[in-house]
């Protein structure tokens, strides 16, 4: 090869050299650095693309974790106020049953008959029960604020015939897609006046469709068996029968409750495993491999170091024609 001086490809074949040494260098240490292998879309494009949109279901899927646990809270707070509905419901069938003692005068009875008024009075304000806002009860013809809905549902009890009422649910959507036809649990927002319907009373001026709470009760012609606050005056116009079946009743809703929690848990199970399992698809897209990485960025440190070294010593090739000059 011959000797020149205005040409040195040598020095220039070590200095692109050089060049694509420090570029692996940086960007083995941004790697390491970050914990990520891909961090532009120039390392990977169409890793960065897929990781992209598995980032972006694991953000829905831990909304709606989130979404589900509440439900999951809102279900639990109806639990506890049925529990607490079915304790005044046998304590109001205790009190019926110590009223017709036939040793109790009309004294007695009516002492009764405070205690019953006092604790339908509970049941009227249990029906306004709140979960952030959201009403856990509801009473026929009610409107449900916040998306829910209403429809027609039949009750059946032992050896009766069924009986229509309406229901209301509030739809827990269970899938990053937010679609219902791809996964959603209807939650009962039980009507709690039919719970507490207990038909119509006995003697005169009684109504159809009385309830235990007042909750859609109207003062009777003349006030004899519903006050003008819609509480039951007396507890010897309801039957014991009447108590037994509202018991049911509460011992029902209780049991679709817990089939709804018992489901809301399941699925809050299967998203949690989704998510476990779109954060490994997505890491071993994104995540650096740093005992790899360690070892690259060794090797392309070794590289800039013996390239910057040669670069120098290509540099001075260019010498040898001075001292042929001299």
């Amino acid at each position: 090869m011959p000797i020149v001086v205005n040409s040195n490809a040598s020095a220039t074949s070590a200095s692109f050299n050089l060049s694509r040494a420090n570029d692996s260098l940086r960007s083995s240490l941004e790697r390491l650095s970050s914990g990520k292998r891909i961090n532009n879309a120039g390392d990977d494009a169409g890793g960065m693309a897929v990781a992209y949109k598995l980032d972006s279901r694991a953000s829905r899927t831990s909304a709606i974790i989130q979404n589900t646990q509440n439900a999951l809270s809102f279900l639990q707070v109806q639990d506890g106020a049925m529990e607490s509905i079915g304790k005044i419901a046998n304590r109001m069938s205790e009190l019926r049953v110590m009223a017709q003692d036939v040793t109790k005068n009309s004294s007695d009875v009516e002492n009764y008959s405070k205690e019953f008024i006092e604790l339908q009075g509970q049941l009227g304000q249990i029906k306004q029960e709140k979960f952030n806002g959201i009403s856990v009860f509801a009473i026929s013809g009610h409107t449900l604020t916040g998306g829910g809905t209403s429809g027609t549902g039949t009750y059946t009890a032992s050896n009766t015939a069924g009986v229509s009422y309406d229901t209301f649910q509030r739809t827990l959507y269970t899938n990053a897609s937010g679609q219902a036809a791809d996964g959603s649990i209807s939650l009962n927002v039980i009507n709690l006046e039919f719970v507490l319907s207990i038909g119509s009373l006995s003697g005169v001026g009684n109504g159809t469709n009385v309830d235990l709470g007042g909750l859609g009760n109207t003062a009777s012609t003349g006030g004899v068996n519903i006050g003008a606050d819609g509480h039951i005056t007396s507890i010897l116009h309801v039957s014991v029968g009447q108590f037994t079946s509202v018991i049911e009743k509460i011992a029902d809703m209780r049991a679709e409750n817990g089939a709804e929690q018992n489901r809301v848990l399941q699925s809050l199970e299967m998203l949690q495993t989704n998510l476990t399992n779109i954060e490994a698809a997505h890491g071993r897209i994104m995540d650096t491999d740093v005992a790899l990485e360690s070892t690259r960025f060794a090797r392309h440190n070794v590289l800039v170091q013996a390239s910057a070294a040669m670069t120098a010593q290509a540099n001075q090739l260019t010498n040898v024609a001075l001292q042929l000059l001299g």
